[in-house]
């Protein structure tokens, strides 16, 4: 018989629950037309479930701009400054479903600007949560991935420079980066912004991969934290599978494993993430 271990942190965390939570109300609410800067979180279903109700994605900056009505809500990523400077000439009204995690880091950036730091940015480049921070600060804010990086965008080693994180990177991956710049001769402050569910998130996934037959890891393929799930689990047990739905099961994958375990990314809705519980409990 299975034994099937569900990670207690899977699935929607607080700022992704506000921010679909905000969606869906907007949705009912309002009488005319509903957008979201982009899409609202990286899962395609919630996505096409909010388009039957009427919210529409604006792709990109230029098709924010082309906009001259209705009501558009920042996703739990967050924006730069300049997007609610254009939606407010624009005569657009603003929800701000912004993860509060994400918005302390836009805070940080531009207090620590306002001190006269550089601000150095550890995430991918181009996430938009990376993206939005980076529309908080100078100029000359970096975003790094390396300490690599922050000496081909910051030659100067004697300038000040405060660090922050996405708040989903991988802590471990974060720390050995600012431990590689300080000792490049840096002058650094440093802030983790990681936010406390990706680092239990990571830190339970990783526990019960190291204990189990095979791993199942659940989320939108464009999603970074998903990403990163998959990506430590695969470093404790060998069958680790990054999966969407429970259609991306192949069935005989976990021939021979007794002991599976599950997680997902703070993107994937509850429904899923029980749907598959029950196929692999079944005679999968």
């Amino acid at each position: 018989m299975k034994t099937i271990i569900l990670a207690r942190t899977a699935g929607f965390c607080f700022g992704v629950t506000r921010a679909v939570d905000t969606v869906y109300r907007e949705a009912e609410q309002e009488t005319g037309p509903v957008y979201t800067y982009g899409p609202i979180i990286h899962n395609e279903e919630v996505v096409r479930d909010l388009e039957t109700r009427g919210v529409h994605v604006l792709p990109d900056r230029a098709a924010l701009e082309a906009l001259k009505e209705g009501t558009v809500i920042i996703r739990s990523h967050g924006v730069g400054r300049d997007i609610y400077e254009l939606c407010k000439n624009n005569g657009l009204k603003v929800v701000d479903a912004t993860c509060p995690f994400v918005k302390k880091i836009h805070r940080i950036v531009e207090a620590e600007n306002a001190k006269g730091n550089c601000v150095v940015i550890v995430g991918d480049p181009h996430h938009p949560e990376v993206e939005g921070i980076r529309g908080w600060g100078r100029e000359d804010t970096a975003v790094i991935e390396s300490a690599e990086d922050l000496v081909r965008q910051v030659p100067d080693r004697a300038e000040s420079l405060s660090i922050v994180s996405q708040t989903t990177y991988k802590l471990s991956k974060f720390n050995k980066i600012v431990a590689d710049c300080i000792n490049l001769g840096y002058h650094i402050f440093c802030f983790n912004t990681i936010c406390n569910a990706t680092q239990e998130r990571q830190s339970e996934a990783q526990e019960i991969a190291s204990d189990v037959d095979a791993m199942i890891v659940i989320g939108g393929r464009s999603s970074s934290n998903t990403r990163k799930l998959a990506e430590i689990c695969s470093h404790e047990c060998k069958k680790t599978f990054f999966i969407q739905t429970a259609a991306d099961l192949i069935p005989g994958c976990l021939a021979r494993c007794d002991r599976i375990g599950i997680t997902a990314g703070a993107s994937t809705p509850k429904h899923i993430i029980e749907e598959v519980q029950t196929i692999v409990g079944s005679e999968f």
